[in-house]
Parts: C-alpha cells; structure tokens; sequence
C-alpha cells in the first residue's frame, strides 16, 4: 500500500501517467494525497472538476483498481457495511494523526471482528431472552 504515502505531486503524476494530463491540476488544487484516493470515484470527482462521464468511469476504475477494493453495486443491502473491509481501512486511514499513521490492516481486521462479535452480544434479542430465561445456565457446568 504505498500509495498511501503518495503527496499530491504523486497523485497527479500518477494521473497524468493514465493518459490524464489535464487533470493534474484537479488533483493537486484539490490535495488529493494517497490516502484520499478512496474518495475518488463517480460521485466526487465532478468536485474535483472532472465532468467527461467517460474519463470518470477510467479514473474511478483505475483508483479502485489500484486500491484493491470494488464498486458498490446499487443493489447493496443498506443492512451490510457500505464497503469491503479494505474500504473500510482505508477509509480510516485517510485520516491524519497518530491513530491513523499507526493503524494496520490486520489490527483494523482484527478490531472489525471484535465489533462483530461485540455487537452480536449486546444487540441479540434472542440470545438474550435466552439468557433471562436460563437456557445457558447449564453451559459452563461440567459433567
């Protein structure tokens, strides 16, 4: 991942290197480092100044190939996270600070899965009924 270290200059470079030139001002006035790639695509790059739906479409396909990540299908179930976890990490690391220079992949996988297993837990109205009920309460006994 390092395009995440990319400045602006990099980005830009890197752009015109796809046969873009005369976006390379887009990028660079707009400071799109490396770790602001994953908000490049369809939906802001006409902020950016990009508005040749053709040239988007390349753009955006060449970010998300780059990111390793997929599009968003429009048949998304809004119950499901909006992005694939590598969205989602680099979501996190397109901040800036301490937390975000030093968060890694594994430990953000690793916290998604704590989150998971957290929210299973607390948000269960089954389990918890269960529980109340004390259909667990022979569980820890041993024979």
């Amino acid at each position: 991942m390092a395009f995440l270290q990319w400045s602006c200059e990099d980005v830009a470079g890197w752009i015109e290197s796809l046969g873009f030139p005369q976006y390379k001002a887009c990028f660079t006035d707009n400071q799109i480092t490396g770790r602001k790639l994953i908000y490049v695509n369809c939906v802001y790059l006409p902020r950016l100044g990009i508005t040749d739906f053709t040239d988007m479409q390349v753009i955006s396909a060449h970010v998300r190939k780059l990111l390793g990540i997929t599009e968003a299908l429009w048949s998304h179930s809004i119950a499901e996270p909006r992005r694939d976890s590598a969205g989602l990490f680099l979501e996190k690391k397109s901040r800036t600070g301490e937390r975000a220079d030093s968060l890694t992949y594994q430990h953000f996988l690793d916290d998604m899965q704590k989150e998971k297993t957290l929210s299973l837990r607390v948000h269960n109205p089954c389990i918890e009924t269960y529980a109340r009920l004390g259909y667990f309460a022979n569980l820890h006994k041993r024979p």
